[in-house]
């Protein structure tokens, strides 16, 4: 079976826990050797479980960009030190790697089973959530079809600076009126669904805790740990 199967089979919260864990090692990256080393570990772990690639190069485009920034800006003002810099660029990205990769598993509707069923979080707050994280799943797409029916109206983004900016206001403007409309149709429909004033609710589907899960939160442990195992013998 290989890693991207494993990885269907296991809960949001261990993938999130994960995801989290490399924060409690990153700190102790110090110095550009322990950094490359650390880097490479995750990498050489998130190849091979690389489930969306499209997503999963997004999320890491955003936080290279950060890292990049964060790295540039401790050379500058940290005594042009590039060693120091690389480190704190390499820092950043020792965390946005699983992240990167773990998130594309997460599924809203059962991250909201596991958080209602397994940390007993308010129903309403839950519910909620995960309605909204769906509503943010769904603009993209509503932002595409309507630029694809604008350029089918020949209104689509041509013209100078002046022109490119307006039809992309209505665009936006488009969007929140089609955004609002969904919404409102949303909690209509939860509303008639006893969403609003039920204490007490079942849930469609279970939240298990499996071995996968278990072994999973082994992993990032170990990331974890691994800066504080690899400063001492590399960065002194």
């Amino acid at each position: 079976m290989s890693g991207a199967a494993v990885l269907r089979r296991c809960g949001p919260l261990s993938l999130l826990g994960t995801s989290v864990l490399p924060l409690f090692g990153a700190p102790v990256i110090q110095d550009a050797r322990t950094g490359l080393v650390c880097v490479g570990v995750v990498v050489a772990l998130a190849v091979p479980v690389l489930r969306d690639l499209r997503p999963t190069l997004f999320r890491l485009g955003l936080g290279l960009v950060a890292a990049l920034s964060i790295g540039l800006t401790t050379w500058l003002y940290g005594g042009h030190d590039l060693d120091v810099a690389l480190a704190a660029a390499l820092r950043i990205v020792y965390l946005i790697v699983p992240a990167a990769v773990l998130t594309t598993y997460i599924e809203p509707s059962d991250l909201g089973d596991h958080l209602a069923q397994r940390l007993r979080l308010p129903a309403r707050l839950v519910v909620a959530s995960v309605a909204a994280v769906q509503r943010l799943d769904g603009i993209a797409d509503e932002w595409d079809q309507i630029r694809r029916a604008r350029r089918a109206r020949g209104l689509g983004p041509s013209g100078g600076p002046v022109r490119r900016g307006r039809v992309l206001a209505s665009m936006a403007l488009a969007l929140l009126v089609s955004t609002l409309r969904a919404s409102g149709r949303m909690s209509v429909a939860m509303d008639a669904r006893g969403f609003a004033g039920a204490h007490r609710r079942t849930w469609a589907e279970p939240a298990p805790w499996t071995v996968g899960d278990t072994l999973l939160l082994v992993v990032g442990a170990g990331l974890a740990v691994l800066p504080w195992l690899v400063d001492p013998l590399l960065g002194g």
